[in-house]
């Protein structure tokens, strides 16, 4: 059996992997002979071999395989069962745990996503990444990152400088993520052109954003009305993601946290999904895991 599959549009380094890995490694596990030429991957052999590697090679496609999830021994493996990943212009991002997974399949799966966990487990890298990868893929027209600026007041008149002065030390890791998956000089113009825009959330306010991906980050230090002001900025064709640490709201302590509130307040709204992230899915340093779990302790004693 042979079997020609189309890779236009795909870099085709990135498909082959470094030095062909991928498609070599495709070729020892399935005992197939494996070929890519002319914008094509071409596989042939035994019928049930290049079924099986078929399946694999169109979810590297789709970006959701990488070269160490081609399987070992001898089951002919479920496409499902792949590890979920995100494909950038700069790097293949994957979901590192099942909860990680679990956020990233969500994400397509659903309008709006809210992503609560402590901090390591991924939450805004894995959004921004699928946001990036939503843009490359033509799915939305623009990506709007946004969070709540020093805490819910946005008092910045305080600040020495303009504005953008003011407000960039609480938008810097929304940058720094960016920074991760957008070459600097395709960052910049998106920048230039609003095909990217970086924010307050106090900015948002009467807006309405159609084909957008929008990020509401540090959810946790938003108010209940300005979590319902971001909420009712969707727009058609969007997707929302909203993150956030309740273990650490900076409100003052007669304001409850807006991202609080939602879990009981939308918990029944199709369409609507909560993903809880735990110490198990933090990818940082081993420590950092520890330490979560010292403080966890300490406030259940």
């Amino acid at each position: 059996m042979k079997v020609s599959i189309p890779i236009s549009g795909s870099d085709p380094t990135t498909v082959s992997g470094f030095q062909d890995e991928f498609l070599k490694k495709i070729q020892t596990r399935f005992g197939i002979v494996v070929s890519m030429r002319n914008d094509h991957i071409y596989l042939k052999g035994a019928e049930e071999k290049v079924k099986a590697a078929e399946k694999i090679v169109r979810a590297r496609l789709s970006g959701e395989a990488e070269t160490a999830d081609v399987p070992a021994g001898d089951d002919i493996p479920d496409v499902e069962r792949v590890v979920t990943s995100t494909s950038t212009p700069k790097r293949l991002v994957k979901a590192k745990s099942l909860g990680q997974g679990d956020y990233v399949k969500s994400i397509d799966r659903h309008d709006i996503v809210v992503s609560i966990g402590p901090a390591g487990t991924g939450k805004t890298y894995l959004a921004v990444a699928k946001a990036v990868s939503f843009l490359m893929d033509k799915k939305v027209e623009r990506i709007i990152l946004t969070r709540p600026a020093v805490e819910a007041g946005e008092s910045l008149g305080f600040l020495p400088g303009a504005i953008e002065e003011k407000v960039d030390p609480y938008l810097r890791p929304l940058y720094d993520a960016l920074n991760d998956f957008l070459p600097y000089e395709r960052i910049r113009r998106f920048l230039e052109m609003k095909t990217i825009e970086v924010a307050p959330l106090a900015y948002m306010r009467g807006r309405t954003l159609n084909d957008s991906f929008i990020i509401l980050d540090e959810a946790q230090n938003t108010t209940s009305m300005q979590m319902k002001m971001f909420l009712t900025r969707m727009g058609w064709r969007s997707k929302v993601v909203v993150t956030g640490d309740i273990t650490q709201v900076d409100l003052p302590p007669n304001i409850p946290s807006g991202l609080i509130e939602i879990q009981h307040l939308l918990k029944n709204i199709n369409g609507i999904e909560f993903i809880y992230l735990s110490e198990n899915d933090v990818v940082r340093h081993h420590l950092v895991q520890k330490v979560i779990k010292a403080y966890e302790n300490q406030n259940t004693t």
